[in-house]
Order: C-alpha cells, then sequence, then structure tokens
C-alpha cells in the first residue's frame, strides 16, 4: 500500500469526541464512568492508528471495512472495560483444588458470613464483654486449638508467610536443620531456601535427596542451631529408595537438645482423607498429638477455607510470633477470619463439614454420584447442534493444590468434538464466555470433568457450550 493511502486511512479515523457521540459509544456514558469509556475509545484509535502506520499491507483493512473494524473493535473494548476482571468461574477440569482458579470454593455459611460482617462494623480488635482492645485472632483460636488438640494458634496471611514468621521468630541469626530431600518450591519459584534466608535464619541441609536419617539431624546439631524443621513435600514424591525420619523421633531428638520442633505439613488437612483413597496427608491433629512445637499449614487447600497460613502449637511460641513486627505485616482482615470461622465451625460435625465444605465434597463424593451428574450433563449436550459426538467417560480427577500429587480420585467426564471448530476454539469461546468455563482439552476434545462440578452447574455449562458453538465473525 503506498504511502498515501496510509494516510488516507489516518484522516479516515474519527476522534475521541465524534466516537463518543455515536450511536455505538453513547449507550455506554450512560452504564460507566466517563474516565473508563474515554480510554477505551482512545485504546483503540491508538491501536488501529498504529496498524495502519506499521503493518504490512496484507494486514490493512480496506477503505471499505474501516468503519466495522472500528465497531468491533470498540464493541470488545468497552465490554471488557464494562466488566471485572475477576469473574466467576465453572471449574470443570478435574482438578479440586485449582490454584489458577483460587483453590478451595468457600463453604454457603462461609459465603453468608462474610456478607453479614463486610455490610458494616464488626467486632474485629473490640471484646464486647469488656470493651477493651482484643486480639483478632482470638476469633479463631478456640476452635483451631479444639479441632486441632493445639495449646494455642494464630493465623497470617498465607503459608509462606506463616513458615516466614515462625522461622523469624524461632531462628532468626541461627541455623535451622532441614532434610535435603524437603527443600521444596512452593510455587512461582518460591523456595523454601530463599524463604529462611528472609526470615534471617540459616539453612543447615542434612541427609541426602533421597535418604535422610536421624543420626544425619543429630550430627548436624551445634551451639549455633536453633530450630528443626519438617517439611511436607506435599506436591511431589520421590519413590523408590528412601527413608526419612518421622516426626515422633524428631520430636524426641529435639527434647534432648531443647531445640523447637515445626512441622510445617502445608495443605492443612483437619481430616483424615485415607478412607477415600487418598493416603500420605498430614493431618494437623496428628501432628500435634506427635509433639511439634508448632504445625503450620494452609487455610485454602485441603481445609477448604479461605486463603490463611495457620500456625498452631504451644502457647509460648505462639505468643511470641504474635509479638513479631512481622505479625502486622502478615496479618488476616475481617472478610478472612469471617470465613475461616464459619469454615471451622463445620468441622465440629465432622460429617457436616463433608457435606457443606466444597472441596470436601467433591473429594469425598462417591463415584455413583458423580457418573449421575456426568450422564445428566451427557444428555443436555446430545440436544446441542453443531456437536459431532458426545460421550460418557470414566477418568482421573486430583485434589491439585499441592495435595497428594501421585494419587488420582475416579471420576466422570464428558467428552465432546465440534463439527466445524477445533477443540482449541471450542475451549477459548467457553474460556471467555458468559458463564466463563474451564474445560480439558485433550485427544482432540473438550472434557467436562463431572466432580468438580456441582449440579446447578450441569444446565449452565450445556447452555455455555450451545452459545459457543453459534458462528461468530470475530471469535476463535
Amino acid at each position: 500500500m503506498s504511502e498515501p493511502r496510509r494516510q488516507e486511512l489516518l484522516r479516515r479515523l474519527p476522534s475521541v469526541d465524534e466516537l463518543l457521540r455515536s450511536g455505538l459509544v453513547r449507550p455506554w456514558l450512560e452504564r460507566l464512568p466517563r474516565r473508563l469509556v474515554v480510554g477505551a475509545v482512545r485504546r483503540v484509535l491508538d491501536r488501529t492508528r498504529r496498524t495502519i502506520l506499521r503493518a504490512p499491507e496484507s494486514e490493512l483493512v480496506s477503505d471499505g471495512e474501516l468503519d466495522a473494524h472500528l465497531e468491533r473493535e470498540l464493541e470488545r473494548a468497552l465490554r471488557e472495560v464494562g466488566s471485572y476482571r475477576l469473574r466467576p468461574v465453572i471449574n470443570a477440569t478435574g482438578v479440586v483444588l485449582h490454584t489458577g482458579l483460587g483453590r478451595a470454593p468457600l463453604a454457603r455459611v462461609a459465603l453468608q458470613n462474610i456478607g453479614r460482617v463486610a455490610s458494616g462494623y464488626c467486632s474485629l480488635e473490640v471484646d464486647l464483654d469488656t470493651g477493651s482492645r482484643g486480639r483478632r485472632t482470638g476469633i479463631v483460636r478456640d476452635l483451631l486449638c479444639e479441632l486441632t488438640g493445639a495449646e494455642s494458634a494464630t493465623v497470617v496471611n498465607n503459608n509462606a508467610a506463616a513458615t516466614l514468621i515462625t522461622l523469624a521468630t524461632l531462628a532468626a541469626g541461627k541455623e535451622v536443620i532441614v532434610s535435603r530431600g524437603e527443600l521444596i518450591e512452593i510455587g512461582g519459584s518460591f523456595r523454601l531456601p530463599e524463604i529462611m534466608a528472609a526470615s534471617g535464619a540459616r539453612l543447615r541441609e542434612v541427609g541426602t535427596t533421597n535418604k535422610t536419617r536421624l543420626a544425619d539431624y543429630e550430627g548436624a546439631i551445634g551451639p549455633e542451631t536453633g530450630a528443626l524443621l519438617k517439611v511436607h513435600t506435599s506436591n511431589y514424591r520421590i519413590l523408590g529408595f528412601t527413608e526419612a525420619v518421622p516426626l515422633e523421633q524428631l520430636v524426641r531428638l529435639g527434647r534432648r537438645h531443647n531445640l523447637p520442633v515445626v512441622d510445617d505439613i502445608g495443605s492443612g488437612a483437619l481430616l483424615d482423607l485415607s478412607r477415600f483413597g487418598l493416603t500420605g496427608e498430614p493431618v494437623a491433629s496428628h501432628s500435634v498429638r506427635s509433639g511439634a512445637d508448632l504445625v503450620l499449614f494452609s487455610g485454602d487447600k485441603l481445609l477448604g477455607g479461605p486463603q490463611a497460613g495457620i500456625i498452631v502449637g504451644r502457647k509460648a511460641w505462639i505468643e511470641k510470633i504474635e509479638r513479631h513486627p512481622l505479625a502486622r505485616a502478615f496479618r488476616v482482615g475481617k472478610l478472612t477470619l469471617a470465613a475461616l470461622e464459619a469454615t471451622l465451625r463445620l468441622y465440629m460435625d465432622e460429617e457436616q463439614a463433608l457435606r457443606e465444605v466444597p472441596a470436601l465434597r467433591m473429594i469425598s463424593e462417591p463415584d455413583t454420584v458423580v457418573r449421575a451428574r456426568a450422564e445428566r450433563l451427557r444428555r443436555f449436550l446430545g440436544g446441542v447442534d453443531g456437536l459431532e459426538w458426545v460421550e460418557l467417560a470414566q477418568d482421573t480427577a486430583y485434589v491439585g493444590g499441592g495435595a497428594v500429587p501421585a494419587q488420582g480420585l475416579l471420576t466422570w467426564t464428558v467428552r465432546v468434538r465440534a463439527k466445524s471448530l477445533p477443540e482449541d476454539g471450542l475451549a477459548a469461546r467457553l474460556r471467555t464466555g458468559d458463564p466463563s468455563v474451564l474445560a480439558r482439552v485433550q485427544d482432540g476434545c473438550v472434557i467436562f470433568d463431572a466432580r468438580t462440578l456441582n449440579d446447578s452447574e450441569v444446565e449452565l455449562v450445556a447452555e455455555a457450550v450451545k452459545l459457543a458453538l453459534q458462528p461468530r465473525a470475530d471469535a476463535p
């Protein structure tokens, strides 16, 4: 395209004011703040202008297509600014604690308690009986102590923070002894040695990747030792020729040398999940009974509550942690405490927790119930135009969130293939639709896992598929 032709396209671009007065944009000004609308219009014009100036001739719109191009881009940009970036998603992936999707969904009573507390003022740091200043973590302390058998408890904003503040309190300037096979990476390149360095403690590795014995710990203890740390390798497993020191033995060693023992169990199980086929996941109360001075775990994984780092254990150490300067930096807000209190109350009746904590329900639900849900979805999808085939299939779901990585859950899925849309294209339309549906793409088809769906979402998924298969000029 000649330079004069590029200049002609640039001259034909409307101004921001012209677009704001247009029939396409004007209705958005009635619904959204003017600043958002003006920003979206300017971005569309800037992108179009750069395209005209820099793009090869083959990628440029023609004179007759410029208006239609602007209309499509403006519609997309205005819909984007008119929507919240944080959106609900229907999880059809089969991963219960999907980190990208916010891990554990909250129980109904937790949501209700958040609404009750957030709608006005609340007794966050006021003792209503005495009128004096209270400590916010006291809201959940008694529940955590009852459920784990610990002397005391506190809460910070996630388990990485729990690890950091615990090490900073117990062993700043001293050595912390940990097995080389437990130097985990938590996620997002956030590694235990880096957390330890940030805490001011010095890492002392013992043993080898696959074998660590009690003698390795004992041989490393010296005047500079501040604590013994055991870390549950929740997101991987070392199999074969392995050896690890049981917590009980490490506790006895710590007692002989007057050293605190910290057990970071990671995923935060309050119930033994072995009856559902998931073995090897430590339970907080078992660690407390085994004598660990402090036990650390997450609130938003197997516990099924909000994001939080929970520390339970001996009262003297908890009090020191709460007096540490980092305690204020890592403290949780009223919404987290509202959700956590409501979730913990459910655990006072184990069967109620299994029914009402969504993550526990998904993990413990019998496969016959999951299959019935999948069959219902298959029936709905069987009548959708545009699908080449729909089939029911047995598959494997996973807990996710770093828990029991080598063990799966029996599940039932519905697999579909569209007649005229590739599987990646259908998955993209579902992902960007309303409601947003995240499914698996595998073996040339889109897979909906019924274990991570609830009954009310089945018809929503079917409707989302129907909408995704409708022809679109500008969609994948």
